[in-house]
């Protein structure tokens, strides 16, 4: 039974997402995703689950920087979860009694127009995570009210559901993912992914569309590209990629080998399974079979038979 670190404690999106991705395994609650992931590089867990992308949010910061400065960890899944934010409170409770209310900024953010429209006179105070909110709440005593949080957080912690998909937007979807130590990829599925992690040898004009030139010469579609800043100054960057295909395809290969000779560090990140199933369009030139076939006609011209 593998042992699965997570942003903790009980009852966030993140466990119930690892519940998907792994209904067996053993779970390790962490305090933060940073404690999650390096869980997973000390031996601690056998791997971790973190969240990666919001909807509505966009980029989880702390997991793109630990991707990018923490010891190597590689993605091996993925899964996109529909995220539902519940109003709950102790038993008894009513809405207009309801005067602090505890939960994660995101969910602030994502629940603001229900928190305008029913709450308008509640003070809501951030917290660690929403399941840690949900956690507060429920103690005796608590200066909370109610927390906003995920139903599963409710379960865990005795919490009534008053008001469930409170959120402004009902298709809100987090990506997660699952990573491990280095090791043995997930092989191909004809639908997969791959994530990078790519350093500018040094910034001058046209380095970004170096980089873009390095996939679109060879039909690999970009479905994620964020910048952040590396530390050493305003206007230095570092990007992430996520792309359509697996390492081991031809097209996919040659544009990491590409991007590896015009790039200072190149950090790959994975090829896995994708979680929506979409399969990449492959465009004329740039299949398998045609990457071998010029291969192989390079060859006889090298050795003088064409």
């Amino acid at each position: 039974m593998p042992r699965l670190a997570y942003l903790g404690p009980e009852g966030t999106f993140t466990e119930e997402a690892l519940r998907l991705l792994d209904p067996t395994a053993e779970r390790l609650p962490c305090a933060t995703v940073s404690a999650a992931l390096n869980a997973a590089r000390a031996g601690d867990a056998d791997g971790a689950v973190v969240p990666l992308e919001n909807s509505i949010e966009g980029a989880i910061t702390t997991t793109l920087d630990e991707f990018a400065w923490g010891e190597p960890l590689l993605i091996t899944a993925e899964l996109l979860l529909p995220v539902q934010f519940s109003l709950l409170a102790r038993p008894d409770t009513e809405i207009p009694h309801i005067k602090r209310v505890y939960t994660h900024p995101a969910a602030i953010t994502q629940c603001r127009a229900f928190i305008s429209r029913e709450l308008p006179d509640a003070v809501v105070v951030s917290a660690p995570s929403t399941a840690a909110a949900a956690q507060e709440v429920s103690l005796p005593g608590s200066p909370y009210d109610a927390a906003i949080a995920a139903r599963i957080a409710g379960e865990h912690y005795g919490l009534v559901e008053l008001v469930t998909d409170i959120g402004d937007r009902s298709d809100t979807v987090t990506r997660f993912v699952k990573v491990g130590r280095p090791g043995t990829l997930p092989a191909p599925t004809g639908s997969d992914r791959t994530t990078l992690v790519v350093f500018l040898a040094d910034d001058h004009p046209g380095a970004l569309l170096e980089m873009l030139t390095e996939f679109s010469v060879r039909g690999v579609n970009l479905t994620r590209i964020e910048s952040r800043p590396t530390g050493d100054g305003i206007g230095r960057y570092y990007f992430h990629f996520d792309f359509e295909g697996h390492v081991a395809d031809a097209r996919v290969g040659e544009a990491i080998a590409g991007l590896h000779r015009i790039c200072g560090e190149v950090r790959f990140l994975g090829s896995y399974p994708r979680a929506d199933g979409i399969a990449p369009q492959i465009k004329r030139g740039t299949s398998d079979t045609e990457f071998a076939e010029a291969g192989d006609w390079l060859a006889k011209v090298r050795a003088g038979k064409v």
